[in-house]
């Protein structure tokens, strides 16, 4: 790994984690309990125990330079809805005056058009259907960042370093640097 920097940051643990997860659940119940339009969770895909780091606030910024950009490309009026970034890692929610269906599927072509697409994990919520996945829409899972093969089965499995992953992350934000340059 080149730049060590981009992935350096406060040691979170899995209770951290586990409990930012359920603080941003009943963040979200809260949100729909009221809304009638989905809403998307924003957040990084950051790997291992250091959420908060120059690498997660860099792919937070860029998701969320890429929302907005998407919604007005297709005539969403989106609203900010939350944002902020506790040790355990940026996190934004966002509302989207459309169809969830709609919703979730640009998401996931943006997921894997943008350069840094497969590095946002973008959940999309409908208040009445609740989250959608990429299996409702007939697309196959998230593809491993090293291998190809399902994220999750690798995740699950820990088939690949930290250290590799890092440089997998590194090298699409280089990549993704030189194109917008």
């Amino acid at each position: 790994m080149n730049r060590p920097d981009l992935f350096t940051g406060p040691d979170v643990g899995l209770a951290a984690v586990l409990a930012a997860r359920e603080t941003r659940v009943r963040r979200r119940q809260e949100v729909l309990a009221g809304a009638r339009w989905p809403v998307v969770s924003v957040l990084p895909v950051m790997p291992g125990p250091i959420k908060d780091c120059a690498a997660s606030r860099a792919l937070q910024d860029a998701a969320l330079a890429a929302l907005p950009e998407l919604c007005a490309q297709r005539g969403w009026p989106m609203r900010l809805l939350w944002k902020e970034t506790p040790p355990t890692g940026p996190e934004a929610l966002l509302a989207v005056e459309t169809d969830a269906v709609d919703l979730k599927a640009a998401v996931i072509e943006l997921e894997e058009s943008h350069p840094l697409g497969r590095l946002f994990d973008l959940d999309v919520v409908d208040p009445r259907q609740g989250s959608l996945s990429r299996r409702d829409l007939g697309r196959s899972p998230r593809r491993c960042l090293i291998c190809g093969e399902p994220a999750h089965v690798c995740a699950r499995a820990r088939a690949h370093s930290l250290e590799a992953l890092f440089e997998a992350m590194e090298a699409r934000i280089d990549a993704a640097r030189v194109r917008s340059v």
